[in-house]
This record gives structure tokens, sequence and C-alpha cells, in this order.
């Protein structure tokens, strides 16, 4: 296997971890702040405890770097937040679909920002991408709590967009668990007054609760998954990873269907094949890229 599939493979199966996101941001009925917290608290003990037993350092110093990442946790805080109010807003297919708009936003935004060239390919993918993301919004009534959750969905994914494109400026002297420890540190200590402002019942609202949800989330979704998304970043371009993290929807889809009996409609295959045809066509062309490089 050489080195350029694994890495696909690598990107694809964190792409898989973090689909599990829209589920459990439906089923866990804490505050979402709350869940944020203690998402962070489960994935920040987790990546010590791994940056340790591979005798990683935990230290980035407190120079430039460490204000990128500062800035982009914050980012990533603001993304996670808004994304999980959408899901309470709306079901799982609109909230996640409505934020996995970060690719078109990633696409604009990267050359800007990181004073690179427009990639024409990639940023004609990212409107084919929309398009599918769009056939799964059934309905524009600002009346109602799909709007909101259409506009929660919006919101983070440009706040998505603009974390992941500091961390790729970032990428270059550090690593991704490295860096994703630091990011859970941050929000952890960011986001500590939650639990009294909620008057968290610890007891009776996680350890007869939530707690199962919340372990998946903080091991599973974040620790592991989010932690190789970053990892990826620095092997492809952000563009190219968000236009591939187009699966994510599709299969947070499928697991709403099999877990919360969240049925989709016709238009949600039809644009689930539009997102599938997108995100393999993009994958083939880095691999092409790469070969040529």
């Amino acid at each position: 296997m050489n080195t350029h599939l694994f890495q696909l493979i690598q990107l694809t199966f964190a792409i898989c971890l973090m689909s599990s996101s829209g589920v459990l941001g439906r089923y866990i009925t804490l505050p979402t702040p709350v869940t944020i917290w203690i998402r962070s608290v489960i994935a920040v003990i987790t990546l010590y405890l791994i940056l340790k037993a591979l005798k990683k350092s935990t230290f980035i110093g407190w120079g430039r770097h460490f204000r990128i990442v500062l800035i982009s946790s914050v980012f990533l805080g603001a993304h996670w937040i808004t994304y999980f109010s959408a899901l309470q807003a709306a079901d799982v297919a609109i909230a996640m679909l409505s934020m996995f708009t970060y690719p078109i936003m990633t696409a604009l935004l990267e050359p800007l920002l990181l004073k690179s060239k427009f990639d024409k390919g990639s940023l004609l993918l990212s409107f084919i991408a929309l398009v599918g993301v769009f056939f799964l919004v059934p309905d524009l009534n600002f009346d109602n709590s799909v709007t909101r959750g259409v506009f929660l969905g919006l919101l983070a994914g440009f706040f998505y967009a603009i974390r992941n494109i500091l961390m790729k400026k970032n990428l270059t002297d550090h690593g991704g668990l490295t860096l994703m420890y630091y990011q859970m540190a941050i929000l952890t200590l960011l986001l500590w007054p939650a639990a009294f402002i909620y008057n968290l019942d610890f007891n009776t609202q996680i350890i007869h609760g939530d707690w199962e949800a919340l372990l998946i989330l903080g091991l599973v979704t974040t620790a592991f998954g989010h932690t190789l998304f970053v990892r990826s970043l620095k092997n492809f371009t952000v563009t190219t990873v968000s236009i591939l993290s187009c699966l994510t929807p599709l299969l947070g889809t499928l697991l709403a269907f099999f877990i919360l009996d969240e049925v989709p409609k016709g238009q949600t295959v039809l644009a689930g094949a539009i997102i599938l045809f997108t995100a393999g066509l993009e994958s083939y062309r880095s691999v092409q890229q790469k070969k040529r490089n």
C-alpha cells in the first residue's frame, strides 16, 4: 500500500468516526455548552495519556503557535456549540448538511488567508457538493425550528472552516495529537463555568443519564476522530479534506435512520448520490496530483 493511499484511508476512517456526532448530539439531553465541556474533558484526558504513552511532547511554547492554537480553539468551541444547537433545532440530516457548506467557505477563504492560489477544480466541486447539501433541506420557512437549525448549521460551518485553516498554518512544526490536546485543554478551561451556570447534577444527569453517549463522544468522535482529521490536514489541502468530509452527513443520516428512526426522504438519496460523486472525484484528483508531484 503506497503512502498516499494509506493517508486517504486514514482520512476516510476519521470521517466515519466523526459522523457519529449527529446522532450523539440529538441523543444527549444535557445543555449544549455542558455537553461540549464534558466532551473536551474526556478528550483532553485521553489525548494526554496517549501522548505520554507515545513519549511525545505536550508543550508547544507560548509564542506565535500557541496564539494560533488559542484562537483556533475558540473557533472550534463556537463550531461545536452552534452545531449541537442546530442538531437540537432540526433533525440530523438538516443540521449536518447545512453545516457541511463549510467546504464552500473553505475554498473561498483558504486562498485569501493562506495566500495560496485558487484551485478552480476544487472550487467547482465545492459548489456541486453545495447542490447536494441543499437537496437535503426540505423547507426554508424562517418561522420554524428547521430554519433556525439551518442557520445555526451554516454558522457552525463558517467557524469550522476558519478553525481548519488556522490549524493548517500551524501543522508545520507540531503533530496533530499535540495540537488537538491543546485545543481540548483550552476548551476545558473556557467552558468549565457552564457546569455551574446550568446547575449540572453529576449524579442524575450523567451517571444515570447520558454517560455512555458522552464517553463515545469524547473518546471515539473527538479524541480519535478529530485527531486523525487534524493529522490529515498536513497531507492534503484544507479544501480537499473539506470536500471529502461531505461523506460525514451522508453517514450521519444513515446512523440517524438506524438509531433514531429518522427516515430519509427521496431527495436525501439524490443528495447523497451527488455528495458521494463529488467526494469520490476529489479523492481521485488528490491522488493524481500527488503522483504528478
